[in-house]
């Protein structure tokens, strides 16, 4: 989700800051549109745009000469005598800002992990100390937890956000009902449990499907890439407008 995937304050916050969007995880994306995905993003005034995957590096070495140039060139820059960047990574929560950290580390650095990076929201959960990424030039990140409040301005967008995909479970048909989904997704993977249910007679032991498991298998899966390459903001690509949510 390389366009719903950003809170749109995030550039109303930057203004005139010399910044970098950074769209991390390419691995699993479907990226046969990534012309139209940058033109689109142009459009909106993002032209400095980095494609990267952290689990494998890949793309990671343009980050800090990019970054290096867009300081160098703010009229805002004055150099004087310290000679080192401190910049910050911002993004909504699991982009991989703390892998993108750790990535810069090992590509200059040659140093293991500084910020821990987890599968659940809210690892980060304040702004850490400065972290060294790179020698020459000196520079240091600042991570931040992925907090802000929720801007989602179509149901397209929150169906997106809420990564909506079920071909991989076979599933006789998509549809809207998370109950249904994840029922099947339980069945499917065996993943069910005893609950004692009330009765006129006594307590009953009934099979009921775990839904918390299906919903964290389901999640697991889809970050991991398993259900294939997607691309969720194609309907935005090509020019069809998300329907606004009732007010």
């Amino acid at each position: 989700i390389p366009l719903s995937g950003r809170n749109p304050l995030f550039q109303e916050t930057l203004g005139l800051k010399p910044h970098l969007l950074v769209l991390n995880k390419m691995d699993l994306a479907d990226l046969t549109e990534q012309q139209k995905i940058m033109q689109h993003l142009e459009g909106e005034g993002l032209k400095n745009v980095i494609f990267t995957n952290c689990v494998k590096d890949e793309n990671v070495k343009q980050v800090i000469p990019m970054v290096t140039e867009l300081v160098g060139s703010s009229y805002r820059y004055h150099r004087g005598e310290n000679l080192e960047y401190c910049i910050m990574v911002i993004g909504v929560p699991n982009v991989g800002k703390s892998s993108l950290i750790n990535s810069l580390r090992r590509q200059h650095l040659r140093k293991g992990k500084a910020a821990r990076v987890g599968g659940e929201p809210g690892i980060t959960r304040a702004v850490m100390s400065r972290i060294q990424v790179c020698e020459q030039p000196l520079m240091f990140l600042l991570d931040t937890p992925g907090v802000l409040a929720p801007r989602i301005e179509s149901v397209e967008t929150g169906l997106k956000l809420a990564l909506w995909y079920v071909q991989h479970y076979g599933l006789r048909d998509a549809c809207d009902d998370i109950e249904r989904v994840l029922k099947s997704v339980a069945v499917k993977l065996g993943k069910t449990q005893k609950v004692k249910v009330l009765t006129g007679t006594g307590d009953v032991n009934v099979i009921q499907p775990n839904y918390a498991a299906a919903a964290q298998d389901f999640l697991r899966t889809f970050r991991r890439g398993l259900l294939g390459p997607v691309m969720l903001d194609l309907d935005v690509l090509q020019g069809r407008p998300p329907a606004k949510t009732d007010p």
